[in-house]
Formats: structure tokens, sequence, C-alpha cells
């Protein structure tokens, strides 16, 4: 069996991968070492791993709408 670590693993933006036959306790590894700084975005369920990249223009949107909300919540405060 060969082995790697997941800092050798590079998806491209707008890509993702899906890695079959994982742990629950590889996949809260994985996470673990990959911090919570990470770019990717990763869903587990019932032994498929999927890391994804989202595209820069995405999460863009995800900041702009964020940020609305906020402004939102913040306006009822007076």
């Amino acid at each position: 069996m060969v082995q790697i670590e997941v800092r050798q693993i590079r998806v491209p933006p707008g890509q993702r991968i899906q890695l079959e036959n994982i742990s629950w306790t590889d996949f809260e590894a994985i996470l673990a070492d990959l911090g919570e700084r990470r770019a990717t975005r990763i869903a587990y369920s019932e032994g498929i791993l999927e890391i994804m990249a989202p595209l820069p223009e995405h999460e863009t949107a995800k900041v702009f709408i964020g940020d609305f909300v906020k402004i939102l919540l913040s306006g009822d405060e007076h």
C-alpha cells in the first residue's frame, strides 16, 4: 500500500477529488492536519471523503453575502 500525506494533494480551483474507504478516525486526522485556515472545503459521508476547491469568484460572493447579512442584523440595534 502506498501512503501519501494530505499536504501532497493539490486540488485546482473549481475541482474536487473523492477518496473512498476513509474511516471516521482518518477523517478527523485529516481535518486536524489541514487545520482551520484551509482554502478547500471538505465533506464526509459513509466512508467517502470529498475535497473541493472553490473558484475565487465563489469566495468573493460568500464574503459579500456574509457582510450583507451582518449589516442587516446590525441595523436593528437602534
